[in-house]
């Protein structure tokens, strides 16, 4: 990417701070956003502006403000760092025209980025970023400020979104099972958030990490198996119930049951469908992405819920969710939302329905995933990164255009190219080969019946992969 592009991914615009991530960079986008908003006229409903814990979020933010104020559109700006999900609450309170939210989520502390939300709290879409990015590569430097002036506030927005939160969960349930639990918020936005909330209503809980460390530890701020063993340890030694981690913006979760033992994001989603359904009594559908296990299919199946399938990002979930189509939303990636909540995902909702569950279960997540799998069938998802040469890039790129009868031996029943190459095989197993659009890596997904026959799916498409 050229110093001077601007380009929205799968979850908004990231780069490596003071290379790619500049304030030059940062006034360039925001100003495109502030022309983008006056030419969809709605520039006077004001935009909500959030940061996370990272190096220089907060001034990103503060000059992000002072930008839309030139501009003469209001800046509604986050005293403190706060999660994602709490800024997309508060664009929908505030009716706003949209937030711009600097934060990298989970990723490694030399970056940050620039997440545009629209009016309905969710990630904006293709065509909105596509139209910022045209508007950014076409501003000059002195297009950066306006010449008028609007209001700036400064506000917290904790209070709002929990006091919201707390009526889409059980907390008495949880109190009542005198349960306690460890959190990890991995130094980011999580941090008095989950936990106060649960403390409020009488929980015990054990905060980690809570503090703002811009470096992360030394790792990244992001909620998996790897990150989590150490708080994995701690949940064992202490008996807790569950260990509850969020990731640098808390808008993706990270389960840990009882025994320390790390629980696939894949495996919740599921869960949280079942258990959603039979104690809410919701009969909408079920989304998740094309990469997301098929256990929510055959939990949709079960119940007789029909099932969305999406391409990669949660942007596409929020459209679901806000058509009435669906009651739950999630992504292998660690994503998931509900009802009645915002269409953006939320870390720290998944954390607490998975706390409700486990108390009002009274079973480990480990004995309600056997159950499970014991009423719809097993399902063990897989995930990696495989690191690409620009031949192999080259060469991948164009075989994923082929079609094919058999993989790896295995006979396909269906292809599906809603985002990458997925390959279904006639007993619901399957292979995704995604090509990432901005470094050299293909990530494959796999799916089988064990871990077994995942694990061999797996090295069928490594070896198809590097030839």
């Amino acid at each position: 990417m050229s110093a001077s592009a601007i380009h929205f991914g799968t979850s908004g615009w990231r780069g490596i701070i003071a290379e790619d991530f500049t304030f030059s960079q940062v006034r360039r986008a925001v100003a495109a956003i502030a022309k983008f908003l006056k030419i969809e006229k709605s520039e006077s409903r004001g935009v909500v502006v959030g940061h996370d814990t990272r190096f220089f979020s907060e001034e990103f933010a503060r000059e992000a403000g002072k930008i839309l104020q030139s501009h003469s559109i209001p800046s509604y700006r986050c005293a403190s760092a706060a999660p994602t999900p709490a800024i997309a609450f508060e664009i929908v309170r505030r009716a706003a025209a949209g937030g711009i939210n600097f934060t990298a989520s989970h990723n490694p502390a030399a970056y940050n980025g620039l997440k545009f939300s629209g009016a309905n709290g969710a990630p904006a879409l293709p065509e909105v970023t596509r139209e910022i990015e045209k508007i950014a590569g076409a501003i000059t430097e002195e297009d950066f400020y306006g010449r008028g002036a609007a209001i700036s506030e400064s506000m917290e927005v904790r209070d709002g979104y929990l006091d919201d939160l707390a009526t889409k969960i059980d907390l008495r349930a949880i109190a009542a099972a005198n349960l306690h639990f460890v959190f990890d918020p991995l130094f980011g936005c999580g941090s008095g958030y989950l936990d106060h909330l649960l403390k409020q209503h009488g929980v015990k809980v054990e905060t980690v990490h809570a503090q703002r460390d811009t470096l992360f530890g030394g790792h990244t701020p992001d909620p998996s198996e790897e990150r989590l063993a150490e708080t994995g340890a701690r949940v064992a030694a202490s008996g807790a119930a569950l260990g509850l981690a969020t990731d640098g913006d808390a808008d993706r979760f990270g389960i840990l049951d009882r025994d320390g033992h790390f629980v696939s994001p894949n495996h919740l989603i599921g869960l949280l469908a079942d258990y959603l359904h039979e104690t809410r009594g919701w009969r909408e559908g079920l989304a998740r992405s094309v990469a997301t296990t098929h256990l929510v299919d055959a939990v949709g199946q079960h119940h007789g819920l029909p099932v969305y399938e999406t391409a990669v990002g949660f942007k596409y979930m929020g459209e679901l969710l806000m058509s009435g189509k669906i009651f739950l939303g999630g992504e292998e990636s660690a994503g998931l939302t509900i009802r009645g909540h915002v269409p953006e995902k939320d870390g720290i909702l998944a954390c607490l329905l998975a706390a409700e569950m486990v108390a009002k279960r009274g079973a480990s997540l480990g004995e309600q995933l056997d159950s499970l799998f014991r009423k719809v069938g097993s399902y063990y998802p897989r995930r990696i990164n495989l690191p690409l040469t620009a031949k192999i890039q080259d060469r991948l790129k164009e075989e994923l255009k082929r079609d094919f009868a058999t993989f790896g031996g295995r006979k396909v029943a269906r292809a599906d190219r809603t985002d990458g190459l997925k390959l279904l095989f006639e007993d619901d197993t399957w292979i995704l080969l995604r090509v990432s659009g901005t470094e050299p890596v293909c990530r494959i997904y796999c799916e089988g019946h064990s871990q077994a026959e995942s694990d061999a799916l797996t090295e069928i498409a490594k070896t198809f992969v590097t030839g």
